[in-house]
């Protein structure tokens, strides 16, 4: 006894800080098995494809790479002189098409004053004439009506507030149909998008709230778990040509939790953090609490 003793007390310091060392281990290896975290987690936003349906040479650029815009701000005026033009002819037939239907509708009615003395075949030619000349005139007005829209169209405008990015127009280039012009970010649905082990998912529900470090900041962001992803790709399997599923024959012992996308609805912001899509985050579910209670702390 007096031997074990003396034992504990030479080394009463290196036991405590074995024991120390041993519950912050068992304190860590417990956080990561249930507490649901993830490194892997990314700013994310809409980005709205900004581009044409008319094509043309582009008369004006009236913003730059990076600049903040508002709804319905014009961006880029494409050739307008020409979309003039085009409204111009349009209007144009629209008077020639009046003019035949004038025309054959005088012949008609006389063809009704005169009765008997005009030929039946001539009166059914008359009566084509005016049906052709109505159809004539609906044409032309729907072609106006196509020029206007496209005139209209020459003005791209912004459809959302907020950042215009990878704009690399002048004025003098050609701007094809269906090609983007640029990138407009949305600034309304920026979020952080956290990819959960599926193993700690059960620890994760709707209204949490969560923790989000920005890689390089000091300040944390609030914010709260607003919906999981409802699907993801199974590299297992895959549809052949007669669409029977094709399922890989064999499968490694060394299997490995999937990952679940998860969105964050983003609460508070520190100041001065730069909210950019693609930065990395590290996110953390804190314990539940309901959204009232996390609001009226907020």
């Amino acid at each position: 006894m007096k031997f074990l003793l003396t034992f504990l007390g030479r080394h009463a310091l290196t036991l405590g800080l074995v024991v120390i060392a041993a519950a912050v281990a068992l304190h860590l290896w417990e956080r990561n098995q249930r507490t649901p975290w993830t490194r892997d987690g990314h700013v994310r936003t809409d980005v709205v494809r900004v581009s044409t349906d008319i094509g043309g040479l582009i008369t004006q650029v009236l913003v730059h790479d990076n600049q903040v815009v508002r709804p319905g701000q014009l961006l880029i005026v494409l050739d307008r002189p020409r979309r003039a033009a085009a409204l111009g002819r349009a209007e144009a037939a629209i008077t020639e098409a009046r003019a035949q239907l004038d025309l054959a509708r005088k012949e008609e009615r006389r063809d009704l004053a005169l009765r008997d003395l005009v030929a039946t075949e001539a009166h059914e030619q008359n009566i084509a004439k005016v049906r052709t000349a109505e159809a004539a005139l609906t044409r032309a007005l729907a072609d106006r009506d196509v020029a206007q829209i496209d005139m209209q169209r020459t003005e791209i405008r912004a459809t959302v507030g907020g950042t215009v990015t990878n704009l690399d127009l002048h004025p003098g280039d050609y701007l094809a149909v269906g090609v983007q012009a640029m990138a407009l970010v949305d600034a309304e649905t920026l979020r952080v998008e956290g990819y959960f082990e599926e193993t700690k998912l059960r620890s994760v529900s709707i209204g949490d709230r969560a923790r989000i470090h920005l890689m390089g900041d000091d300040a944390d962001i609030v914010g709260h778990v607003e919906s999981i992803a409802a699907a993801i790709a199974d590299d297992q399997r895959d549809n052949t040509g007669n669409l029977l599923p094709k399922v890989a024959p064999t499968f490694s012992w060394v299997r490995l939790a999937q990952r679940i996308p998860v969105r964050l609805h983003i609460d508070r912001v520190p100041a001065g953090t730069k909210l950019i899509a693609g930065r990395t985050a590290t996110v953390e579910i804190l314990p539940s609490t309901p959204l009232s209670v996390v609001g009226r702390h907020l």
